[in-house]
């Protein structure tokens, strides 16, 4: 195997299309797949000193495993590929900051691969934009993939040429 791909999952929308699309990426290129998920560090609040974060336990962290080991074989039987067979998989797991912890993992990856939330520019200034993070930061190419649109009721021509977000379009 040679080169690496690395995939951020939160089991989201659009984490399931970005692991599909690193897992068939990681294929196509003879990749390993580096598949990252990050646990928010709870925090505690004494009222002298402010918030202190306090390590995620281990147990949580294996079950995140688990979980993101199921995603990843949900994917591999989407696109028929086979795990460990056609493409090697390391789950990681970890407390911190989604930014941070991938774009470590990515730190000697060819490609960066994450999901778009689609929250809109308030929210993403408010509480923070994974992907535009790793892109503005991130030492190898990064894709944001957008998830798959859910079939819902047909616009009218007028109202998808008016207001092209509500049609899709971001």
């Amino acid at each position: 195997m040679r080169g690496l791909v690395v995939v951020g999952v939160d089991g989201s929308p659009g984490a399931v299309a970005a692991l599909d699309f690193a897992l068939g990426d990681a294929a196509r290129r003879g990749a390993r797949l580096r598949v990252v998920t990050a646990v928010a560090p709870p925090e505690v609040w004494p009222t002298v000193y402010g918030p202190i974060p306090v390590p995620a336990s281990p147990r949580l962290l294996d079950e995140i495993t688990a979980a993101a080991r199921a995603w990843v074989d949900e994917a591999a039987t989407r696109l028929g590929l086979s795990v460990p067979e056609d493409v090697a998989v390391e789950v990681v797991a970890a407390s911190g900051s989604p930014v941070h912890l991938l774009l470590d993992a990515a730190d000697t990856a060819d490609h960066l691969v994450v999901g778009h939330r689609g929250r809109g520019v308030v929210a993403s200034a408010l509480l923070g934009s994974v992907g535009l993070g790793c892109v503005l930061h991130a030492h190898c190419p990064v894709t944001v993939v957008r998830p798959v649109p859910v079939p819902g009721p047909e616009l009218d021509p007028v109202t998808a040429m008016a207001v092209p977000a509500t049609a899709g379009g971001g």
